[in-house]
């Protein structure tokens, strides 16, 4: 079938993955289900329904149709809609977590899931530790903002372990300064250095989701994903999921390029000695390597303000938020001026005590 449910064996109520047990619960009869009951091969799964555009009023054109899926639910028959990636969700008639398995199935089918652990209470009570470190947050927004929505998401992910290995030069600077009777003197020397070597990288994530803000989803790290396990549909039930619609191929351009980075500033952290140390070239290149497919836990939580918008985002397995934050511009004023008036004091001081 397309849809699987995850029903209570006990009541036939709808269950859900419980980050605090790790098991999967029924809010009617409190049963405790061990995931492996549910364990399913999704390489058997069948192809989604097809959208049915048979009723009167015209038929969906090419466009409209592109990109969307149409879903019956096994519970109430309501009809789920969702872009062609949606693969876990909840029916919007009867509250039933379903599991678009086609979604995950032959070549789509992840490598493992890492489960959440901190659930939706945790991450309202993150958000609003969050608001209390911000002291130019205006206090209206504490009082006054409205959480829209908190949504625990499994976003899918690229992770990429590959080998860097070669050379960076640098252009290198080291002053001396004295002075006599008459002249103050300075000389610079200059230096040409070099570092080669190879560095492993392990567990490189890249999201693959176009709708995920790629700065927000590379905030929330690290992941520890010796915690993933062997992917299994039951993890997903009461959250939400997407499939990729960006293939390793297309991630890996942003993956090299956190590799390159990292791989050169850990040869720069080794020139030393130096006042001052400028990269004059380099010649990395990356050797070998796998990638893996998995579903990493995040808490998305909108938040409503004085006609705007704002979105964080909670790592689900560490509790790690972020997020965008409007300005109390008064307080800022109040805090800038404050500093710029302290360093005043401070070189004023100064002048009298070099004069």
């Amino acid at each position: 079938m397309a849809l699987q449910d995850l029903k209570c064996p006990n009541c036939t109520g709808a269950l859900q993955f419980e980050p605090g047990t790790q098991k999967l619960t029924c809010p009617f009869c409190a049963s405790d289900i061990d995931l492996t009951a549910f364990a399913s091969d999704l390489s058997q799964a069948d192809e989604p329904e097809q959208l049915d555009v048979s009723w009167a009023g015209g038929y969906w054109g090419g466009e409209e149709q592109e990109g969307l899926a149409v879903y019956s639910c096994n519970s109430c028959a309501g009809e789920i809609v969702g872009d062609d990636t949606l693969g876990a969700t909840s029916c919007p008639f009867c509250g039933n977590p379903v599991v678009m398995t086609s979604k995950f199935s032959g070549e789509l089918r992840p490598d493992a899931v890492l489960p959440f652990k901190l659930d939706k209470k945790a991450a309202k009570a993150a958000l609003e530790k969050h608001y209390g470190k911000k002291k130019l947050l205006p206090k209206v927004f504490k009082d006054k903002n409205h959480i829209d929505e908190v949504r625990g998401v499994y976003v899918p992910f690229w992770i990429y372990d590959a080998d860097a290995g070669g050379r960076v030069a640098y252009r290198c600077t080291r002053t001396r300064r004295w002075s006599d009777k008459d002249y103050d003197y300075t000389e610079t020397s200059y230096f040409h250095a070099e570092r080669e070597g190879k560095l492993g990288f392990a567990g490189v994530p890249v999201d693959a989701s176009s709708a995920m803000d790629d700065a927000l989803m590379d905030s929330i790290e690290p992941f520890n994903l010796s915690e993933a396990q062997a992917f299994n549909a039951a993890y997903l039930a009461g959250y939400s999921a997407n499939k990729y619609d960006q293939d390793a191929q297309q991630c890996s351009s942003r993956a090299n390029e956190r590799m390159y980075a990292t791989a050169q500033a850990a040869m720069a952290e080794t020139v030393t000695g130096y006042e001052s140390v400028v990269p004059d070239g380099s010649s990395l290149h990356f050797l070998g390597g796998q990638v893996r497919y998995v579903l990493l836990p995040v808490w998305l939580l909108n938040t409503s303000w004085n006609g705007q918008k704002y979105t964080f985002a909670m790592n689900g397995q560490t509790g790690k938020l972020v997020g965008d934050l409007p300005l109390d511009k008064a307080a800022h004023r109040k805090w800038f001026f404050g500093i710029f008036a302290a360093a005043a004091v401070v070189i004023e001081l100064l002048l009298l005590w070099l004069g």
